[in-house]
C-alpha cells in the first residue's frame, strides 16, 4: 500500500522533511505547491548520497518539473552539476536513469595496476560519457528552459597543484584559515561558474568569483572539474574560455552553497540529501557554518527524515567510502536497497503536492 492509499497521513509519518522558509511557506499558502512556483534548483555536493534520493530525483526530472514551463535555473556542485546535466537532456528521465545506474555499477579489476586516481578518472569518464550524449551537450547549452550553472573551484597557489605533497599542504592551509573566516578561504579557491546564460537568482559575489559561458566543447570537463575531489581525482586543467589554472570540485566553496548570495524573490526547490544546508566542504564539522533560517527564506528543502534513514541498510545514505569498506559485490547490494527503499521519498512528494492542504505536511523554518 503507498502512502497515496493510506487514510491520515500525518506530516510526522513521512519519511521524507519539508522545509520552508517563511517566504516560501506564504507563496506555498497562495499558489499551493505546484512547480510553476520555483525559480531555480540546487543540487549539492554529496557523491554517492544521490543514490539515496533515486526515485525522488525520477520522479522530480521525470514528472513534477515537467508539468511546468516555468524557465528554471540550475545551480549545482559536484555530482548536483551532474544530476541537473541529464535534467537537460530531451529525455530527462532517462538521462538521470543511465547516470544512476553508471554511477552504481562503477567496477574495475582489483589486480589493476595503475593508481587509485587513475582508476577513479577512469570511471567518472564512464559514468559522465553515459548520460552526456552530443545531443545533451548543445541540449544544455541553448535549452529554452533550464540555465545551467556549474560550480566549480578554481585552485590558488599550491591549491593548484596536482602534487599530493604540494596540494596537502596547500589544502590543510587552507582548512585552518576556512576555520578563522571563510574570507580566507579565497586566498586558496576561486569559484568560477560554468554557464549557459545569466545568473540571476544567485549573485555570486565572493571568492572573485568569475562566469565562463558554456559550449557543447568543455561541458564534460566542466562536469568532470565541479566533481573532482582533491587526492581522488586528478582534476581538470586550463579549461577553454576560463582562467588558467587547475579546477577541483565545486563543493569545496559551494558544498551545500551559500544562501546569503541568494537575492531575488524566486523561490529556490532543493531536494537535498540532510536537513543541513552547510556552507562549503571545510565547514563540515564547524557548527556555526550553517545557513541559518533567514537565509532559506525563499527555500523549499525536500530531505530524509530521520526515521527514514535509520531504517536504510547501514542507518544511512551511500556514501563515497562505501567503495573501501564493501566488496564491489557487497556495495552494489547495498546501494541497490537503498535505492529501491527511496520511492518512499518520491511516494511521500507525490502525496504532498497532490494533497488539498500541502502546508499540513511541510515544517516552517522559523527565523
Amino acid at each position: 500500500m503507498t502512502l497515496k492509499q493510506k487514510d491520515g497521513v500525518k506530516s510526522a509519518d513521512l519519511p521524507l522533511c519539508i522545509l520552508a522558509g517563511s517566504g516560501a511557506w506564504q507563496r506555498i499558502e497562495r499558489d499551493g505547491l505546484s512547480a510553476s512556483i520555483f525559480g531555480a534548483l540546487v543540487g549539492a555536493s554529496g557523491g554517492a548520497k544521490m543514490l539515496g534520493i533515486t526515485h525522488l530525483d525520477r520522479y522530480l526530472f521525470g514528472n513534477y518539473l515537467q508539468q511546468s514551463s516555468q524557465p528554471l535555473e540550475l545551480y549545482g556542485s559536484s555530482i548536483g552539476s551532474w544530476r541537473h546535466a541529464a535534467l537537460t537532456a530531451a529525455d530527462p528521465l532517462a538521462a538521470v536513469i543511465e547516470l544512476q545506474e553508471r554511477y552504481l555499477n562503477q567496477k574495475w579489476d582489483e589486480n589493476d595496476r595503475r593508481s587509485a586516481g587513475e582508476i577513479v578518472d577512469e570511471l567518472c569518464d564512464w559514468v559522465v560519457d553515459g548520460f552526456c550524449t552530443s545531443e545533451l551537450l548543445n541540449q544544455l547549452c541553448h535549452h529554452p528552459r533550464f540555465t545551467s550553472h556549474i560550480i566549480t573551484a578554481r585552485g590558488r597557489g599550491l591549491n593548484s597543484l596536482a602534487n599530493k605533497i604540494g596540494l596537502g599542504i596547500g589544502m590543510g592551509v587552507s582548512a585552518i584559515g576556512n576555520a578563522i573566516s571563510r574570507e580566507i578561504l579565497a586566498a586558496g579557491f576561486q569559484r568560477v561558474v560554468f554557464s549557459s546564460g545569466p545568473a540571476s537568482t544567485f549573485r555570486f559575489d565572493d571568492f572573485s568569483t568569475q562566469h565562463v559561458t558554456l559550449t557543447a566543447k568543455i561541458v564534460k570537463q566542466a562536469l568532470l572539474a565541479s566533481g573532482s575531489i582533491p587526492f581522488l581525482m586528478s582534476g581538470q586543467r586550463d579549461i577553454e574560455g576560463a582562467p588558467a589554472g587547475h579546477y577541483w570540485d565545486g563543493g569545496i566553496i559551494d558544498y551545500h552553497f551559500d544562501f546569503s548570495n541568494h537575492v531575488t524573490d524566486a523561490l529556490v526547490l532543493y531536494p537535498h540529501f540532510s536537513e543541513q544546508v552547510i556552507t562549503g566542504w571545510f565547514d563540515k564539522k564547524l557548527p556555526w557554518r550553517r545557513n541559518p533560517a533567514a537565509m532559506l527564506d525563499r527555500t523549499v528543502i525536500l530531505a530524509p527524515s530521520a526515521a527514514y534513514l535509520g531504517r536504510l541498510p547501514n542507518g544511512r545514505f551511500p556514501d563515497r567510502n562505501d567503495f573501501r569498506r564493501f566488496s564491489q559485490a557487497q556495495r552494489i547490494r547495498y546501494w541497490q536497497k537503498a535505492m529501491a527503499m527511496s520511492q518512499e521519498l518520491a511516494d511521500a512528494f507525490d502525496l504532498v503536492v497532490n494533497s488539498h492542504d500541502p502546508l499540513a505536511y511541510i515544517t516552517r523554518l522559523e527565523n
